[in-house]
């Protein structure tokens, strides 16, 4: 049901790590031949969590929906916004993605992955005397780009 994130995140990252992984030079050519999986999605609902990497967890603590109820006179639109909890070796960190939410982003970085809004299960907020629907919400993590360190230019020697 759900897709892995990684494979393995430290090994899959860069070709200089095939070396500390213990693989040898046939092992490395295939693996270095073979596309790397960089991003997935995950749908979930509130309370659920997700193994992304060894020691790397995402959960979806609580999700507030404020939007205007079908059939409901209201004087805003509301909005609704996800409380995820990453914990990793870092740590634990806290975010809120909302797509019309002030303050809030419908993509955000944390730990170098990136977790970005895909959709909700049901768009629509229910009718005014519904109760609450069994929401499932759909997010891509995506490893960040690692900025590469710039080389100062060479010089080029000079004859005199």
């Amino acid at each position: 049901m759900q897709a892995r994130l990684i494979g393995i995140i430290g090994c899959a990252l860069t070709a200089g790590v095939v070396a500390a992984c213990s693989i040898d030079s046939t092992q490395a050519e295939a693996v270095a031949d073979k596309p790397r999986k960089t991003s997935a999605s995950y749908a979930l609902r509130q309370g659920e969590s997700v193994m992304l990497a060894p020691g790397t967890h995402l959960k979806l603590e609580r999700i507030n929906d404020s939007r205007c109820r079908q059939g409901a006179v209201c004087v805003w639109a509301g909005y609704i916004s996800y409380t995820f909890m990453l914990t990793s070796p870092r740590g634990t960190r806290n975010f809120v993605l909302a797509e019309n939410m002030p303050n809030a982003k419908p993509a955000i970085t944390q730990d170098g992955l990136t977790f970005a809004l895909e959709k909700l299960e049901p768009p629509e907020p229910p009718a005014v005397d519904a109760p609450p629907p069994d929401y499932r919400v759909s997010l891509r993590v995506t490893i960040a780009r690692i900025a590469q360190t710039a080389r100062p230019p060479t010089r080029q020697a000079t004859s005199s």
